[in-house]
């Protein structure tokens, strides 16, 4: 069973390189396997390199982009807990609902749909903040916030 190639120009899934085709191809691990745990070390040591962190919790997550959103806020807000979230297109509403529905205090700082914020602005809105929120690339609008 199979199909014609695609080429693949939306938010995702996109083209794979052939080199991870390949990839998909050869045995699979268990999540216990000495070197799957060997592989998984590394790429943890990986990341922390990347976000320039010691923090041991540091790993990769399988999920979309939201449910990565979701499982962050989930950790690390409580309830009252502040959190400023830039919305400028359907994926910081989804931060916002998410935050208040954990019973964060959330502070918008709107942007019309598809323009950046500034990201002084996002400084501005609150002085305390626990978490300050934005979406890099935000796909419904195609606008990306630095």
């Amino acid at each position: 069973m199979g199909h014609s190639d695609r080429l693949l120009m939306g938010p995702g899934p996109g083209n794979p390189y052939p080199e991870v085709i390949e990839a998909f191809g050869r045995p699979v691990l268990g999540h216990l396997d000495p070197e799957f745990v060997a592989l998984l070390d590394e790429t943890n040591e990986r990341l922390r390199a990347v976000f320039r962190t010691d923090n041991p919790l540091t790993f990769p997550l399988s999920a979309t982009g939201s449910a990565g959103m979701e499982a962050t806020f989930c950790n690390v807000l409580a309830p009252g807990d502040v959190v400023v979230v830039g919305v400028n297109g359907v994926f910081g509403e989804r931060m916002c609902d998410v935050a208040s529905r954990l019973g964060a205090e959330v502070v918008r700082v709107d942007a019309e749909w598809g323009q950046a914020i500034e990201p002084q602005r996002m400084l501005d809105a609150h002085p305390s903040p626990k978490v300050i929120a934005i979406v890099h690339a935000e796909t419904s609008t195609g606008v990306r916030n630095d």
